[in-house]
């Protein structure tokens, strides 16, 4: 059934608004479409059918980085880094591997990827990618993107965006993915065929429906501010454990001076020195495992990283929301202007100051013709008008059922990873914690057999 044209937001919003985690029966159930086969409004030009499709059924890897040297667009010499991305079928026939496969992947080629889904799915909260220089270090680690330690934590972080990509249940299928991991030449020709940087929305275009929209919808808007809080907390968490990790380092160095004078006195006693050198070799061992443990953390850091970066990816859908919401708005305020227009020539009276109107009085009237001519036109005006409003609503009831379902699945997961990050981060203090502990103990038994 139609809507009226006058009430846009009754129109992109669909059923009454319910809290950001209270979804509805229709959310529910689009939560549920999504689970058995993927969202459907993609076309099929750019998806793979299930006769074809295999990314289910494939082990995606990057297992390696390599620096290497070459001339960019400006035919400049640049040193970069290019990751090899390995996929390996996981059935087998008479013991055969049915696919085996590899290539190699500048970082910037990710990027591609990334914004292609941006635009192509943007009621899909996509997976970000890992950070292109290093943020939130702390004072003894490397901010160098070329750093080798740097370059193997953003290979686990490419591998993971993919991983995160194929196992999504409509990103999976698209086929410029598909071609990401098996086509290595003219891959960027292809992604660039698709036009997608002509369908990308301005940011200036963003920005001024951000602030003129009239009919926000209160569960995007409620959206936008906890992507804003969750990256302002996370932001906090990732500087509150830099410096941690600053303290740390120094304290667990200053044990090795232990070691030192430990080692000193034991030259001048005969009868402690034995303990005391094994004291001072427990205490350089402390001293030198803040190293591993420091790496480790760097493990748990880049996941909370992941999640500060996911923060964006949340407010992308809310700008495209914002965007199809004022465009809606404005296809209403277009056709109520056109039919105020079309009823003033119809009854020869005119409600607001118009310049046609003073055009009228100045010149004198128009002929009947010319009046019957221009009520024609805007009435077919009128009509399309009609027409693209109601292909605008429901493109926006469309775009909101998906979006909130896709969010479903995001929060589920989001939940699931961040919890597990931060058990895994608390065990990996206990742990450290502990052998602390037995450093002390063994040192107190060396004190002891002096």
């Amino acid at each position: 059934m139609e809507q009226p044209p006058l009430e846009p937001e009754r129109q992109l919003q669909p059923a009454p608004v319910e809290p950001l985690g209270c979804p509805d029966a229709e959310l529910e159930a689009a939560v549920s479409e999504e689970g058995e086969g993927g969202l459907e409004e993609v076309s099929e030009d750019r998806t793979m059918t299930e006769n074809n499709f295999w990314l289910k059924k494939i082990e995606i890897s990057v297992s390696e980085a390599e620096k290497r040297t070459g001339r960019n667009a400006m035919n400049m010499q640049e040193t970069y880094t290019a990751y090899l991305i390995e996929t390996r079928s996981v059935e087998h026939i008479d013991g055969q591997s049915i696919l085996t496969d590899s290539l190699w992947r500048r970082y910037s080629e990710f990027e591609l990827l990334r914004n292609y889904l941006l635009v192509f799915y943007p009621h899909i909260v996509v997976p970000p990618l890992p950070e292109k220089r290093a943020e939130f270090v702390w004072h003894k680690l490397s901010a160098d993107n070329m750093d080798p330690d740097f370059v193997e934590r953003r290979r686990i972080g490419l591998e993971n965006f993919l991983l995160r990509v194929a196992s999504h249940p409509v990103l999976c299928r698209d086929k410029i993915f598909y071609l990401f991991l098996t086509q290595e030449g003219n891959w960027k020709e292809t992604v660039n065929e698709t036009g997608f940087q002509l369908k990308a929305d301005s940011r200036l275009k963003a920005l001024n429906a951000t602030f003129r929209v009239k009919n926000p919808d209160k569960r995007f808007t409620e959206l936008k501010h906890y992507s804003d809080e969750l990256q302002s907390v996370i932001s906090h968490l990732l500087r509150v454990r830099a410096r941690v990790a600053d303290r740390l380092y120094g304290v667990y160095k200053v044990h090795g001076n232990y070691g030192r004078v430990f080692s000193e006195w034991s030259a001048i006693e005969k009868e402690m020195g034995d303990g005391l050198q094994s004291a001072g070799h427990h205490m350089d061992v402390y001293a030198s495992s803040i190293d591993d443990i420091l790496e480790d953390e760097e493990h748990y850091a880049d996941q909370l990283k992941e999640y500060l970066f996911y923060a964006e990816a949340l407010r992308a859908v809310c700008r495209k929301h914002e965007l199809m919401q004022y465009d809606l708005e404005m296809a209403a305020q277009d056709l109520a202007s056109k039919k105020q227009q079309c009823e003033e020539l119809a009854t020869g009276t005119v409600r607001t100051f118009s310049l046609k109107g003073m055009t009228t009085k100045l010149f004198g009237q128009e002929t009947p013709e010319q009046r019957e001519a221009r009520i024609k036109v805007l009435e077919e005006q009128i009509n399309e008008g009609e027409q693209q409003l109601k292909c605008k609503n429901l493109e926006g009831r469309e775009f909101v059922k998906n979006a909130w379902a896709d969010i479903e699945r995001f929060k589920e997961q989001k939940n699931h990873d961040l919890k597990e990050a931060l058990i895994s981060y608390a065990v990996m203090q206990i742990s450290m914690c502990k052998k602390g502990i037995q450093v002390w103990t063994n040192a107190k038994e060396c004190f002891s057999k002096m």
